[in-house]
């Protein structure tokens, strides 16, 4: 029974037990099933137990649960060595023998071990020694598979490892010991009581334990028997040779894989399980023998049986130990500081760094091969210190530094003043994963799927490819957030952006070109409704004035960059913004057949900025700051007809070549098309400020600027003034 105020645990979520009211009755407390209170996976029904348990017994007590503390361990990648329990105990003892040289790492006894008899060898055949450095297993027979005492299910529960069998418990419970992962085949499915390594043909089928048939590649590692394949070699095993309740007989594998090929069939597949993890990382080649006897001591203890067979240990070269010179002098400057040479030597004789030989200049010494990150001079040193204590060197009296000379402007600068500007108006700040479904490029002419930049190894199918646009980062985190109930979005992202150059070579390394984009999002209302008015939707003109805004933050205004309207796969309408013939930036309406694939049924708005071109252009810009006219602007509207495919950043060029001095602004509010127009005729309304800053301007100085205007407009683009 939990009671009001018990919390219950569902994996990483948790609740509280509270007082409720179930179907009109009091509830106080609630009767859980075993998987509801972490003893067991059933959910079958609340658990029942026998009249005689005495009421008030501690569920704890009864069910032997132990009290234990769980430490989580933060390790970095190249720490393999410390991924299992006496793995970190022997990190612990090194630093803990400074102080107190009696501490010593108790490794778990299998002096007990020995064969029973020889009834059912196993004959190992290693053809691809490259990618099997060692192979060690023997065969138990007369094993009965069942369920783990609570003991060890308390044990993997605590690590949370689901229990499974007594067998497969206790090949988790030693990998987690002491690192080694092992792997239990039925014996009886062993055709031929022949065990083989070996790759298999390009394409060959085989089912993995999860029933998914995987296509294999030519350089996957595979255990096979006589017949078929048996298990991917450090990643997975296959669904017909595992061990199941039916097992009497199984071999028992303890192996060393070359961590490149388990690593590239474990991306291959996207399969990354325990023992791959370790794997790929390195283990160590003299742990599997130890292993594999820890493993059948308690097998034979647990699931009953005898070893039926001795160990086969295949390991044709040795592996042996890294040895490294050390000189005194480097020690000290590395680190610091000047240590005694008798606490260096004890410091590496607790980490089991053997010493070979000493001179005056320094030491030679022999690194073990489970570490696999101390290859050099500068990996002891750095084992040196982190034993020592980095805290225990004492900081210098003197600090030197250097003065570097900063590039203008300042890029990062830049970026802050950016990113003020778009918080300050409302905008958030997104990142999302420059790695991307290279899918998406596939049937878009904007940004081909030939230029797209795929990877060799994807950790998925959805991570394929990295990205030439930050578009498709960015509709992915509209859904995310409209699918919680957030569909007013303001969003912006920096980041790179790669391709391939197009028709370039994809083997050399200069066809490939990465750049710094800058993208804003716009959805939703920009205001939501109230007692007096309707909510307003964003729209085109609200992403365009923000894009701007950043374009003239940066100093680069108006009458500098031209703009084009656009038509692109990926937009429904848009403009493209360049300044001094450089396409610095696309801003548009994204279109209604793309937000179909995201599953976004409002309209979205979307702006790209080459942020690398404009940081080039605002070096050059040189801001100047004028006095704000005394003498009012004066505004004018046109109402022109045109063609069709006449856009608007003509008539802004002709306007600006026009009249260079009085003409401060030109913009677009209105756009009509329709049949009393004409066949490809539209209407633009467009609107002209005029100001002069020495004097007000009169009625006669407007009419001739306009006249000239009209004159211009009509004389290259054939446009007309509409009544």
């Amino acid at each position: 029974m939990a009671t009001v105020g018990t919390t219950l645990y569902s994996g990483d979520d948790s609740f509280v037990i509270k007082k409720a009211k179930i179907r009109g009755q009091k509830s106080e407390g609630m009767i859980c099933a075993e998987d509801e209170i972490g003893l067991g996976a059933s959910h079958d029904g609340i658990m029942v137990l026998p009249a005689e348990v005495k009421v008030g017994t501690p569920a704890a007590d009864y069910f032997n649960i132990e009290n234990d503390t769980v430490l989580e361990v933060d390790l970095t990648p190249n720490r393999i060595d410390a991924a299992s329990h006496l793995g970190v105990a022997r990190d612990l003892a090194a630093s803990l023998q400074l102080s107190q040289p009696e501490v010593k790492v108790n490794w778990p006894s299998v002096e007990a071990f020995q064969s029973d008899n020889n009834n059912y060898p196993v004959k190992v055949t290693v053809e691809n020694e490259e990618a099997c450095p060692r192979y060690s297993g023997l065969t138990i027979s007369g094993i009965t598979v069942k369920e783990s005492p609570d003991w060890l299910k308390n044990k993997l529960l605590s690590i949370g490892m689901t229990p499974i069998n007594n067998v497969v418990d206790i090949t988790n419970f030693v990998l987690h010991e002491c690192g080694q992962p092992l792997h239990a085949f039925d014996g009886d499915q062993i055709a031929g009581n022949h065990v083989v390594v070996k790759t298999r043909a390009a394409g060959t089928k085989f089912i993995t334990l999860d029933e998914k048939e995987r296509e294999l590649h030519a350089d996957d590692l595979m255990i096979c028997n006589e017949k078929e394949g048996m298990c991917i070699a450090g990643v997975f095993g296959g669904s017909k040779s595992g061990v199941t309740e039916k097992t009497s007989k199984l071999f028992l594998e303890s192996a060393c894989f070359n961590p490149v090929f388990v690593r590239q069939t474990s991306r291959r597949h996207i399969l990354f399980t325990d023992a791959s993890f370790r794997f790929e990382r390195g283990t160590d080649p003299n742990m599997t023998i130890y292993a594999l006897k820890r493993a059948a001591l308690l097998i034979k203890e647990l699931a009953g049986g005898e070893i039926s067979s001795d160990i086969v240990d295949i390991y044709p070269r040795p592996v042996a130990d890294f040895e490294v010179d050390i000189l005194w002098k480097n020690i000290q400057r590395l680190i610091g500081k000047n240590l005694e040479q008798g606490l260096i030597k004890n410091i590496l004789q607790a980490l089991d760094i053997r010493l070979l030989s000493e001179n005056e200049e320094g030491l030679k010494v022999a690194v073990p091969p489970y570490r696999v990150d101390v290859q050099r001079e500068a990996d002891v040193i750095e084992e040196i210190l982190r034993v020592y204590g980095y805290n225990n060197v004492e900081m210098s009296s003197k600090v030197n530094s250097t003065i570097v000379y900063s590039p203008r402007p300042d890029q990062h600068q830049l970026r802050n003043i950016m990113a003020e500007q778009l918080l300050g108006a409302g905008f958030q700040e997104i990142m999302c994963n420059s790695l991307t479904k290279a899918a998406y490029y596939e049937s878009s002419t904007q940004f081909p799927a030939s230029q797209t930049v795929e990877l060799a190894n994807p950790l998925s199918s959805d991570l394929n490819g990295m990205r030439q646009t930050l578009l498709f980062g960015g509709l992915e985190s509209i859904r995310h957030n409209r699918n919680r109930q957030h569909p007013d979005l303001k969003l912006f992202e920096m980041g790179n952006c790669y391709m391939l150059k197009e028709g370039a070579d994809k083997s050399v390394q200069k066809s490939y070109k990465e750049d710094q984009r800058l993208a804003l999002f716009m959805t939703g209302t920009k205001v939501p409704a109230n007692w007096n008015s309707p909510a307003q939707k964003v729209s085109f003109a609200d992403i365009k004035t923000h894009a701007e805004n950043i374009l003239q933050r940066l100093g680069i205004t108006g009458r500098q960059w031209q703009t084009n309207g656009i038509e692109a796969d990926l937009l429904k309408e848009g403009l493209q913004y360049a300044v001094a013939n450089n396409q610095v930036m696309t801003v548009g309406m994204v279109s209604t057949k793309l937000l179909k694939q995201f599953d976004i049924d409002e309209a979205v708005f979307f702006a790209e900025l080459n942020w690398d071109a404009l940081v080039k252009i605002a070096a050059r810009q040189e801001v100047l700051y004028t006095e704000l006219s005394r003498f009012p602007e004066v505004k004018r509207d046109l109402a022109l007809l045109l063609d069709q495919n006449v856009q608007f950043s003509a008539i802004e060029a002709i306007a600006r070549k026009t009249e260079k001095k009085l003409l401060k602004s030109i913009s677009l509010f209105d756009v009509y098309e329709g049949e009393k127009l004409g066949a490809d005729k539209k209407s633009y309304a467009v609107t002209f400020v005029l100001e002069d800053t020495t004097k007000t301007l009169t009625d006669k100085q407007i009419d001739k600027i306009m006249k000239s205007l009209t004159a211009a407009f009509e004389r290259e683009l054939g446009a007309k003034l509409r009544g």
